[in-house]
């Protein structure tokens, strides 16, 4: 693998530290664009937004970047970090300079996705972190359901998400983000209308997927420590020196993935967080009506072999007309395809085990995914 790959930009690394370095001001500062903004945030409606997530490599990238073509929506870019607090001020000022748009590039994962700086990306888990320091202690239960509350937290981040929808003149927002799975009951209380995209996947695929990314990224931050800390900054834990599983409020079974990785057990620690996770999930949204009507449940494989038909009843779960999607839906359609780029390389005890821990959860997301 090419050191190259995973270096960091000097001066995107430079800006990062400033600003993971000065936090407090950025807040006052995005307070401050807040405050400017008042009347027009107040007539900003924020309207069934998207939230897309489930454990990394499930296809969340993919379905962000399928749902980011609708001319309703906007979601966070790459280009929104490390400048993160105040999006209106930032990307009013971008819209107006001449930025040259490098070609597309394949990114860090190696996975055939390209990407520019104008690419959805998961960014809104820095303001996650800042408010909630605790959401990626894996010592910590970090289930936060429909009786959370952080009204410091809740009145920045409807600030935050209109402010961006104001700037780029979008209907809708769209987030990317895996950590949202155990944020589920609060977020349908902050937005009572927000739909939700669960994303999963074959477990032996996914988890093929997994420990090669932890492998690359691993390699690729021992090669490039800047990277290090460039991915702990913007939220990214799922993989790499800094693998931290998410706490779903079984720290019992938290303890025995980090115990099954420490110890080398790599296919079994990842088999138990794969089932723990998708097991909580499948849980949450049985146990709420609300939760139930607003989630769509998507098979990576399903949309890469039966795409006309799984885009089609995702714009519909989402709300989103599909006239001015027809274009899209066509291209999307034509380029989906399932990754022929690698192969699972498991013993047959290893696959045999992956199928024996993870087999009641794939039956219950089975049979979520049929009700859709």
């Amino acid at each position: 693998m090419p050191a190259a790959r995973h270096q960091v930009p000097s001066g995107l690394y430079w800006q990062t530290r400033l600003f993971a370095a000065t936090r407090r001001l950025w807040l006052a500062l995005g307070n401050l664009e807040s405050s400017v903004l008042r009347d027009e945030l107040e007539s900003k409606a924020i309207e069934a937004p998207i939230y897309v997530c489930g454990l990394a490599r499930s296809g969340t990238t993919m379905l962000t970047e399928l749902l980011n073509a609708h001319p309703d929506v906007t979601s966070h870019r790459y280009s929104d970090f490390p400048a993160t607090w105040t999006p209106y001020w930032r990307n009013w000022l971008r819209q107006r300079s001449q930025v040259v748009q490098p070609k597309p590039v394949e990114r860090a994962h190696q996975d055939r996705i390209q990407v520019t700086q104008d690419s959805p990306e998961a960014v809104e888990e820095v303001l996650w972190m800042y408010f909630h320091p605790e959401c990626h202690d894996a010592g910590h239960n970090q289930h936060l359901g429909a009786d959370h509350q952080h009204p410091e937290f809740e009145a920045f981040y409807r600030d935050h998400l209109a402010k961006l929808l104001l700037v780029r003149q979008a209907r809708r927002y769209l987030a990317k983000g895996n950590y949202n799975v155990s944020r589920l009951g609060y977020l349908q209380r902050l937005f009572p209308d927000a739909r939700f995209v669960l994303a999963w996947r074959d477990p032996v695929a996914h988890i093929a997927s997994l420990q090669k990314q932890h492998r690359l990224f691993s390699e690729g931050q021992t090669a490039n420590p800047r990277m290090r800390f460039q991915l702990g900054a913007s939220g990214h834990f799922e993989f790499g020196l800094d693998r931290t599983p998410i706490n779903w409020g079984d720290s019992q079974a938290t303890r025995e993935i980090l115990d099954c990785w420490q110890e080398g057990q790599e296919v079994r620690g990842w088999a138990l967080y794969w089932a723990g996770l998708y097991q909580y999930l499948v849980d949450q949204v049985e146990s709420s009506t609300s939760l139930s009507d607003a989630a769509h449940w998507v098979a990576y494989e399903q949309l890469c072999s039966e795409s006309e038909s799984t885009i089609d009843r995702l714009l519909d779960q989402c709300a989103l007309p599909a006239e001015p999607f027809s274009e899209q839906r066509a291209r999307y359609s034509a380029e989906l395809t399932l990754p022929d780029y690698y192969q699972p390389h498991f013993s047959a005890e290893e696959e045999q085990l992956i199928r024996q821990l993870t087999g009641p959860a794939v039956e219950r997301l089975r049979t979520m995914s049929l009700c859709r």
